[in-house]
């Protein structure tokens, strides 16, 4: 038997190939999306009817939304801070100036920055 073969007789075996991959994915912890109350609604509504009146000026905001998990349930939350180029309330969204898009049921709340004028 030449050295190569017998090498391989000694090689490790994974028996369960992909099993580590699969432990690590349940490991990974997500978060549920909350439902937010009437109050709440009412106060995100309010401040995003403001935000259009102004939306020429390209107000800078804090925006704290939930963006769902594409392997499994449940997601995670992310606070931007960025300037919002418009609002489409057809597709139901907010557009920012970078090119990214937060569609409004998935926003947990808008906070306005206050940017001083030089």
């Amino acid at each position: 038997m030449s050295r190569l073969d017998r090498a391989a007789q000694f090689s490790p075996f994974a028996a369960l190939t992909g099993y580590d991959a699969a432990i690590k994915e349940t490991a990974r912890l997500t978060d549920k999306k909350v439902e937010l109350g009437e109050y709440e609604l009412e106060e995100l509504n309010r401040t995003l009817l403001e935000l259009s009146d102004h939306i020429s000026q390209h107000p800078q905001v804090m925006v704290t939304y939930f963006e769902p998990d594409k392997c499994k349930e449940g997601g995670a939350y992310i606070t931007v801070s960025k300037e919002i180029k418009r609002i489409d309330e057809i597709e139901k969204a907010i557009y920012l100036t970078d090119g990214s898009k937060i569609p409004l049921a998935d926003i947990f709340s808008i906070k306005v920055s206050n940017r001083e004028e030089c």
